[in-house]
């Protein structure tokens, strides 16, 4: 039986859409888009949503809302991430959601983003028995997920690290200085080396790194104008590359950033410190590269909810 799933991400520094045709193990996009809505902002300060967050993703689901209803999804998921779980004002924000659009959006926990994201970054993979890392860095929060494709990850954790939270913390001027880059890195190999086991770390040989950080250091690496995703999905990025290019935009002023090819110019006030991030991961597993991927949460939602029919907790209709 096919399946048209929509699944919304209300994500940290992106909103995202994804409408798909979904049969088993089988997706096809019909539509995809994503816009930095930057929902975080100064929630790891104030520990609140801010208002013109809220309203830059109330002004895009506007649009998500029209293209769901013209491609006549048969479900809707809607999941919020990090920045919601961590807001004290996260349930007046899902109401609004509610009242607004007719999106119940469930938060979902960092196990479960973590779960959905390995689905989706290994739906189809033939090397069942490899031990796979997958790296989702957020705005928000990052999350390592380790297992073999086509199983449950018999490893994930989510990390209270982010490139929106981790440029809030340690980026206080532009372009940073060695000392602020140099916190930002020492902070974010503290993290994962507390929160993922050396044995786990071990184990893994082969990484796959998904979302917004990492599909742009592909295309920055390409020097791709205008964006391809054909040419980013699989794209093995080095560690050489990642700090060539972090040295280069850190160098950059942010002005200048937006300039550079392959990166959004939305994405260039978060971009060193989610680059920081990912070398510092790729560096604690002992990665030489990773292989980047379109898919992740989106898709991973969307094979949820088909497979799990009307049943599956994350459906809203």
């Amino acid at each position: 039986m096919t399946q048209r799933v929509a699944v919304v991400d209300l994500g940290t520094n992106s909103t995202r859409l994804l409408v798909a045709e979904v049969h088993g193990a089988d997706l096809r996009e019909l539509e995809r888009e994503s816009n930095v809505t930057r929902l975080g902002q100064d929630v790891d300060r104030s520990g609140r949503l801010a208002g013109e967050a809220m309203e830059r993703v109330y002004a895009v689901l506007a649009g998500y809302r029209e293209r769901i209803d013209r491609h006549g999804a048969d479900v809707v998921v809607t999941v919020a991430t990090s920045a919601v779980r961590d807001a004290e004002n996260g349930e007046e924000f899902r109401r609004v959601l509610r009242e607004r659009f007719a999106i119940d959006a469930r938060t979902i926990s960092g196990d479960e983003e973590a779960r959905l994201t390995f689905l989706g970054a290994t739906a189809g993979r033939r090397d069942g028995d490899t031990e796979v890392l997958v790296i989702d860095i957020g705005g928000g929060s990052t999350e390592f997920v380790v297992g073999h494709p086509g199983r449950a990850p018999g490893f994930h954790v989510s990390t209270r690290m982010g490139s929106v939270r981790q440029t809030e913390r340690h980026i206080r001027h532009d372009p940073p200085p060695a000392d602020q880059l140099a916190g930002l890195s020492d902070e974010a190999t503290a993290i994962i080396e507390a929160d993922v086991p050396g044995e786990i770390r071990a184990e893994v040989s082969a990484g796959i790194a998904v979302a917004g950080t990492a599909t742009s250091l592909a295309a920055m690496d390409q020097e791709l104008d205008p964006y391809d995703p054909e040419r980013v999905h699989g794209y093995p990025l080095s560690l050489a590359a990642g700090e060539r290019l972090l040295a280069r935009l850190a160098a950059l002023s942010l002005e200048r950033r937006r300039e550079v090819s392959g990166l959004h110019p939305d994405r260039a006030p978060t971009i060193v410190a989610g680059t920081a991030i990912l070398l510092e991961a790729m560096r604690s597993f002992d990665l030489d590269e990773v292989e980047v991927s379109e898919a992740d949460l989106l898709h991973g939602a969307a094979l949820g909810a088909a497979s799990g029919g009307r049943e599956n907790p994350l459906i809203t209709g």
